[in-house]
């Protein structure tokens, strides 16, 4: 591994860890079977999201690198070969572990040339994957955020945010906090296959109740629809009723978009479980990374049917509450539901 670049022990100014600060750890329990964690002592936690991007945030953080949800489709694979780490298995096993996140929150946050713009998690990799259960960085990094009164957002899978739920209380009494679910389709026999180490799509929903009576607005990110496999109407419909008696306050709706990295390992899984739909994806993508413009527009306006048909929208609460991943701009048709 390129360890000797990435730390302070090579001399390069882009350092991103401090010299002999990489500790390698194997756990042998059943949650964490198979699992390799590399422990860290990151330089810089808060980080600015480059100008080019079309995410609609500017700040992010984020404590881990790899996730053991395995979402075969995941975009952020790509990132885990700048560490000469497998994007394939070895994203999902090989997870970097920033032990000092919360401490480089707390000190980046009070430095004199912060300003208190908006934070977004979640969004690289998931900060409520198996690996929070262990490491318990969210607590500290939340209590950072929350004496700042800085707003943030959440986006994740994992149902062990509601641990935090305390604390996001809190910190929703001093600044605006957003909260978002991702749910793309309760297909039961599709979730075991696509995301095998993240809860169930019932569970996620569950936990969308939970925040929701207690008082924490939370939206689902109905992400990724899966053309071919979780896009029939009856499977939208049963989504988005599901979204709604969830109670959920938004759904956005996102197509599956395969960049360089996860694109590789998703036409490989689909190969082995789905042979037939190769040609037919082949097609859908030789465009580049995200799917035609008209079929963009054809899931947007049906989930906003549904959504309208349900009693859930968007409730405009601004951009510090706006944590979706976004798709490629779309031309002039029905408008993009926003996510909380």
């Amino acid at each position: 591994m390129r360890w000797e670049n990435l730390t302070g022990g090579s001399g390069g100014p882009a350092a991103l860890f401090g010299a002999d600060a990489v500790v390698t750890r194997t756990i042998d329990t059943p949650e964490f079977r198979g699992i390799t964690f590399h422990e860290v002592r990151a330089r810089s936690i808060v980080n600015r999201v480059p100008g080019a991007s079309r995410m609609p945030f500017e700040w992010t953080v984020n404590p881990y690198r790899g996730c053991s949800h395995a979402c075969v489709y995941c975009f952020a694979r790509k990132t885990h070969g700048y560490l000469d780490l497998d994007t394939g298995l070895g994203f999902d096993s090989q997870i970097v572990v920033k032990t000092n996140a919360p401490e480089l929150v707390r000190r980046e946050l009070g430095a004199r040339r912060w300003t208190g713009a908006h934070i977004a998690m979640g969004t690289n990799v998931d900060c409520y994957q198996r690996a929070e259960g262990r490491y318990r960085l969210m607590p500290g990094i939340i209590e950072a955020l929350r004496d700042r009164a800085n707003p943030f957002s959440i986006l994740t899978k994992g149902t062990l945010i509601l641990r935090d739920l305390p604390l996001l209380r809190e910190a929703a009494e001093v600044t605006e906090v957003g909260i978002s679910v991702s749910v793309g389709f309760t297909d039961a026999a599709l979730w075991r296959t696509v995301e095998p180490g993240t809860p169930s799509p019932a569970a996620r929903l569950n936990a969308v109740r939970t925040l929701t009576d207690a008082g924490i607005e939370c939206g689902v990110l109905m992400a990724p629809v899966i053309p071919f496999l979780g896009d029939a109407p009856e499977q939208l419909r049963d989504t988005v009723r599901a979204i709604a008696a969830s109670g959920a306050t938004s759904v956005t709706p996102l197509v599956l978009h395969l960049r360089p990295g996860a694109r590789e390992w998703f036409t490989a899984w689909l190969g082995e479980h789905h042979p037939h739909l190769v040609e037919r994806y082949e097609r859908m993508y030789a465009g580049g990374s995200y799917a035609p413009t008209w079929y963009q527009r054809q899931i947007t306006r049906q989930v906003h049917e549904l959504a309208a048909e349900f009693g859930i929208g968007p409730n405009g609460r601004g951009p510090a509450r706006r944590t979706a991943l976004p798709e490629r701009p779309v031309p002039a048709g029905p408008a993009q539901l926003t996510l909380l």
